[in-house]
């Protein structure tokens, strides 16, 4: 049953107006701390291995919150579709806190990575509660808007997250990186907790799905494949022998076996419809952060950029990213949802293009960067739109599921194309070459997201 702090389906209300003023300020910091942290613990992490003395857990640092959050993903979406989004909510952010706590109390390497875990099985579950809560309170005109602010609120991190991160590190301690955000989270989950109350549990309205147990032990044998393919990369790139590449090529037949129970049915095979929406996702987002990770190394190695500047072309993506959600938030339906994903798709194919070229015929960095304006515009049209039609193809029966594929291929996709990417860049014997390869994969990937962009739409 609703109550009345809940919003009826009928308001002609934006989201920043009420009811819906707080629980948008609180979901949204909830999305902007996350995505803070993950960038702070980018800039601050060599000063942690160097303090904790623990280059040997380096990659894992990063490799294991990637793993953990597919459990987290997928728990919380059956956990939603059986009682609701509220209890699921509470314990992401719980997890999530504690995860923070632990990492920022660390007192050696291995502390700290298991704060890490906890983090990430938090952080995934964070992501697919927050958007069944979308679901559930917000009518599906808001829609739009309230995943073009989602987006605004993980893009704005990248322009001051890291610039922050190595402040407070230099200032007070890399500790308070992590501890500094849990003071944050609780007044963001506040905010929400007057709109949970009021949430319909399908139980109330039915028989609740079962516990998906095997859908869990699936999500952790991808963990653990995703997990081995990022230490597998590492062992490659140190070049120590040649049987990582094997049990490289043997994650990712793991990790794409486990991911079919994981996500809708034909999927991997691009069916028309929702199939095709989580594919798509899939693939773009693992071309754009593919080819994103190597852009500053090929302009500080290439073209002798410092890295703060090097860092600058990431900062007008992300502005572009922002800006792009923006515009197709504002146009809602005057803007088809099939017409937005397909323009995104084509302008991050069209980035990296550009993007290959520069650095193989060694054109000026100027080339690159403002290919990476484009990029960004793509993802900010595409990315909010494929969040749309997840929730419009959906019943209350399977948001939870479906949100959680949503986020599971953007967690496995990226998982995936960064270690490829890693033993592509590793394969070859100049750092011209490399960074070709590199970019040639990921436009292999964007080419294929622009192949089943048409196919979002039944």
């Amino acid at each position: 049953m609703h109550d009345s702090t809940l919003p009826t389906t009928g308001t002609t209300a934006g989201i920043l107006q009420r009811p819906y003023l707080w629980v948008t300020i609180g979901a949204c910091a909830l999305v902007f701390l996350a995505a803070f942290e993950s960038l702070a613990v980018t800039t601050i992490m060599p000063v942690v291995s160097r303090e904790l003395d623990g280059a040997g857990l380096y990659a894992l640092a990063f490799a294991g919150p990637l793993a953990t959050g597919v459990i987290g993903m997928v728990t919380a979406g059956n956990w939603s579709d059986r009682r609701g989004p509220a209890l699921p909510l509470y314990a992401a952010v719980g997890l999530f806190v504690l995860g923070l706590i632990i990492a920022g109390t660390a007192v050696s390497m291995p502390m700290l990575v298991s704060g890490r875990l906890v983090q990430g099985l938090g952080g995934g579950a964070l992501t697919v509660a927050l958007y069944v809560v979308v679901a559930r309170v917000y009518p599906a005109a808001l829609h739009p808007g309230i995943f073009a602010a989602f987006s605004a609120a993980w893009v704005v991190p990248s322009l001051v997250g890291p610039f922050a991160a190595g402040l407070v590190a230099q200032v007070l301690s890399w500790h308070w990186v992590f501890l500094g955000v849990v003071v944050l989270v609780v007044p963001a989950l506040v905010m929400i907790v007057p709109v949970l109350r009021g949430i319909d549990r399908p139980a109330e309205q039915g028989t609740p799905p079962p516990w998906a147990v095997g859908r869990i032990a699936w999500a952790a044998l991808a963990a653990l494949a995703v997990l081995g393919l990022n230490l597998s990369a590492d062992v490659t790139i140190a070049g120590l022998s040649a049987a990582p590449a094997l049990l490289a090529a043997a994650a990712v037949v793991i990790a794409l076996v486990a991911v079919r129970p994981l996500v809708p049915r034909g999927t991997l095979l691009a069916r028309r419809g929702l199939p095709s929406v989580i594919l798509t996702r899939g693939l773009a987002g693992s071309a754009f952060f593919g080819a994103e990770v190597y852009l500053p190394y090929l302009l500080i190695d290439r073209y002798a950029f410092a890295p703060t500047f090097a860092g600058l072309a990431l900062t007008a993506g992300a502005v572009a990213w922002a800006g792009a959600a923006a515009v197709q938030g504002r146009l809602g339906p005057r803007l088809p949802h099939r017409t937005a994903v397909r323009t995104g798709a084509a302008l991050v194919l069209l980035a990296i293009v550009l993007t290959l070229a520069t650095s193989a015929l060694h054109w000026s960095a100027v080339v690159a960067i403002a290919a990476w304006i484009f990029a960004g515009g793509g993802m900010g049209l595409l990315y909010p739109r494929l969040s749309v039609m997840t929730l419009a193809l959906s019943t209350k029966a399977d948001e939870g599921f479906n949100s959680s594929a949503m986020s599971i291929a953007d967690s496995l996709g990226g998982a995936l194309a960064l270690a490829a990417t890693g033993i592509v860049f590793a394969a070859f014997t100049t750092t011209a070459e490399s960074f070709a390869g590199v970019f040639a994969l990921t436009a292999v990937l964007a080419v294929a997201a622009v192949a089943v962009a048409p196919r979002v739409a039944r």
